[in-house]
């Protein structure tokens, strides 16, 4: 089944919140009715945003939840230990789902104008939000940016993102991707969305992954990174190399004991020029060491001097590696 659509989402989430309204008519829901009857995926978006509403109430009353909210809240004032603090955190983590249930059905309040910002393959820029979060976007990327009185919520169109959020307690900042949702505690960390498949690696801080297709979440403290399919199937949560991730954030992609394969699929997403692969038995060779992102002569050099590899131009806009001839 496809994904959502966020206009879908959108929908859905209206008519939760108005089904749920006290005022709510009979003539409103005989519209949701029809509503949900026009296409399957209209019912499950509204399945969806009924079970996020349906928790988010559950959550609400936890009093786990507001022990550490408390627990934070006395932190901030005078101080605290690091064991008391981590244990808070890990709980406002946690009561982060809730948050990003809130915002997603809720919406964001009185909005301000749609912000998109996008990338060029080889480009990178970096971007100063107007609450003071900081963007960085890397090559073919694209992200769409709605803020309000309630809320601050970014769509990942598409590639990967860094970002370095400005923390408001009043307005959660949430990031929808692929099948899920991050919404962070004032914290900076990546997401990248590859033909559906998400992953989000935090760098600091901490943030709350959510799939409300399959109920999943998870809960990733620093250095550590999770990844969910299209299809809502969240992974568990891993260690991640922190130098290795942040690489690109500065012009660089850091390889550590992986493929060929893997490392011309990367410098391909940085230029115009495609480097291929003229032997199979090529892409499970092993790869060390920091390349500059998209400068393809540099990598083929690199790859004739210490992998004993070949490069042949076949056009303006291909380089074919091969195997020396012995």
């Amino acid at each position: 089944m496809a994904a959502i659509t966020e206009q879908e989402a959108d929908g859905a989430e209206t008519w939760v919140a108005r089904l749920h309204a006290a005022d709510c008519t009979a003539a409103e829901r005989e519209a949701f009715e029809r509503w949900r009857a026009a296409d399957p995926a209209h019912a499950l978006a509204y399945a969806q945003a009924e079970r996020i509403h349906r928790r988010s109430a559950e959550l609400a009353h936890d009093p786990l939840l507001a022990a550490a909210a408390g627990a934070a809240r006395r932190k901030n004032a005078r101080g605290g230990s690091r064991h008391r603090t981590r244990w808070a955190q890990a709980l406002l983590a946690t009561a982060a789902v809730l948050l990003v249930a809130v915002v997603v059905w809720r919406g964001i309040g009185g909005r301000e104008p749609l912000q998109q910002y996008a990338t060029v393959i080889g480009e990178q820029r970096t971007l100063q939000l107007s609450d003071g979060t900081t963007v960085v976007l890397d090559t073919d990327s694209a992200i769409s940016v709605r803020y309000g009185s309630g809320g601050r919520e970014v769509t990942l169109d598409r590639g990967r993102a860094q970002f370095d959020v400005a923390h408001e307690a009043q307005r959660p900042f949430l990031v929808r991707a692929g099948a899920g949702f991050i919404h962070d505690i004032g914290t900076r960390f990546q997401v990248r969305e590859q033909t559906g498949d998400v992953t989000v690696t935090l760098i600091d801080g901490i943030v709350a992954v959510s799939v409300p297709a399959t109920d999943a979440q998870s809960t990733l403290a620093p250095g550590q990174q999770v990844s969910f399919d299209r299809g809502g199937r969240l992974g568990t949560a891993s260690a991640a190399d922190l130098a290795v991730a942040q690489g690109w954030t500065r012009g660089d992609l850091v390889f550590k004991n992986r493929s060929l394969a893997d490392l011309v699929a990367e410098m391909n997403r940085y230029s115009d020029t495609k480097l291929q692969l003229g032997d199979e038995s090529l892409r499970k060779l092993t790869i060390s060491g920091v390349f500059h992102a998209g400068d393809q002569a540099s990598l083929v050099q690199a790859l004739r001097s210490g992998w004993s590899l070949q490069a042949k131009q076949t056009s303006p806009r291909e380089i074919v590696l091969q195997t020396a001839p012995r």
